[in-house]
Formats: C-alpha cells, sequence, structure tokens
C-alpha cells in the first residue's frame, strides 16, 4: 500500500470514530469540543511529523 493511501485511509477512520464519538456519545458539550480539539492538533501534529516537517 503506498503511504499516500495509507494517509488517507487513517485520516478517514478517525474522521469516522470522532463523528461517532459525538453524535452517539452522550456527552457535555464542553467535554465533546475538548476531545475535538485535542483529536484535531494529534492528527494535525501526526501529519507534519509524517511528512518530516517537525
Amino acid at each position: 500500500m503506498t503511504p499516500l493511501v495509507s494517509l488517507i485511509i487513517t485520516l478517514v477512520v478517525v474522521g469516522v470514530i470522532l463523528y461517532l464519538i459525538n453524535n452517539y456519545l452522550p456527552m457535555d458539550g464542553k467535554i465533546k469540543s475538548i476531545l475535538n480539539i485535542v483529536v484535531v492538533i494529534a492528527v494535525i501534529l501526526w501529519l507534519v511529523r509524517t511528512f518530516g516537517l517537525l
């Protein structure tokens, strides 16, 4: 599998998991927004590391 396909699959899986958590787990809105921010920051850092910019 090429690295680009692996990258896209990983991003889709993370997006689907975040979508499912946001829609189907009952949580306070503040906790959901904090969770979303943490996941987005983690994905951005992972992407930056993957492309060798960090």
